[in-house]
């Protein structure tokens, strides 16, 4: 994007004038004037004030790949190949794919932006993507063995995202079977995990998206209740970089101890933080009415039905609460 610098410029929220935005830049006025126009036009507020310049209206918090390695231990940045932030795309789990097509690299790759055109949830749901304010961050992983080892792995990188959040000061973060976050009863975050099969005999290739609200303060058209960390913790500074950091460091973490042990040495944890532990529930189709009773050493969730413990799969059927 070329208006980054200059919203670099105006991110102490104070009145530019156009003469020294251009020194800055090392453009003309009217240059400035066009980037100005067309961060305006990608969702930044502006204002432009006659005769003394302009001045950003909101506060921004702009993704920054240097920042984000800057606060990786050496041995994890050590097991990066690469680390992109983009300005936009159409989704960051498409580009993870798309990189590892070309086969460039053999490390673990990982991809941010600042808007996605196409991001996707579970099912293929639209996952609301609006510019600079959330965190959209795909890393590629690889695993040893066949595809049964990754049984329970989104639930074992949820918990990775939660305790990284914990550790930033969120609290009460709570973990929805199979692939979401929630706060309060509204959801956070979610995780998509897609599998690209074989690199060869024994490596399976996986792709982890990683979608967190942030600052977002409204989504039109989302239906289902949601919040974001500046909106249910206004009192705490939220910046997406020091969060990118931490998420990529607890997933990273988590991925060695998962691809040693699977998914029963993160089980006790996932459950303290089961919100449909001990609630009434109904699988998506109505086949299953039963309590929560957490999960199973492969991820499955359990619906104790009239004293009779019945599996749900993930990726078959989802669960809801029932009235």
């Amino acid at each position: 994007m070329k208006s980054r610098a200059l919203l670099g410029l105006l991110a102490d929220g104070q009145v530019h004038s156009g003469e020294s935005l251009a020194a800055a830049l090392g453009v003309s006025r009217t240059a400035v004037w066009k980037q100005v126009r067309r961060a305006i036009e990608d969702g930044y507020s502006i204002d432009t004030i006659k005769g003394k310049g302009y001045r950003l209206m909101t506060p921004l918090d702009l993704l920054d790949a240097d920042a984000i390695l800057d606060q990786l231990p050496d041995n994890l940045v050590s097991s990066i190949s690469s680390l992109q932030v983009h300005d936009q795309l159409d989704s960051t789990n498409a580009e993870v794919i798309r990189q590892r097509a070309l086969k460039r690299n053999s490390g673990v790759l990982v991809c941010l932006a600042e808007h996605q055109t196409a991001g996707r949830g579970r099912r293929g749901r639209q996952w609301q993507s609006p510019r600079g304010e959330n965190l959209y961050l795909s890393l590629g992983l690889t695993f040893r063995g066949g595809f049964a080892i990754l049984d329970g792995l989104s639930l074992a990188l949820g918990l990775a995202v939660a305790e990284a959040l914990d550790r930033q000061g969120a609290k009460r973060v709570g973990l929805k079977w199979p692939n979401d976050l929630f706060i309060d009863d509204c959801k956070l975050a979610g995780i998509l995990v897609e599998l690209q099969g074989e690199l060869e005999e024994g490596l399976i290739e996986v792709v982890a998206g990683i979608g967190i609200n942030v600052h977002m303060s409204q989504a039109d058209g989302v239906e289902q209740a949601w919040t974001s960390l500046s909106r249910s913790m206004p009192d705490l500074t939220w910046q997406r970089n020091e969060i990118a950091a931490g998420v990529i460091e607890s997933v990273l973490q988590f991925s060695e101890e998962f691809a040693a042990n699977g998914f029963e040495s993160f089980r006790s944890r996932w459950q303290d933080r089961d919100i449909f532990r001990g609630q009434p529930l109904a699988t998506a189709d109505g086949s299953l009415l039963g309590k929560g009773s957490g999960v199973d050493q492969q991820g499955n969730y359990l619906i104790d039905v009239d004293g009779e413990i019945e599996k749900v799969r993930a990726g078959e059927i989802s669960l809801r609460a029932s009235p």
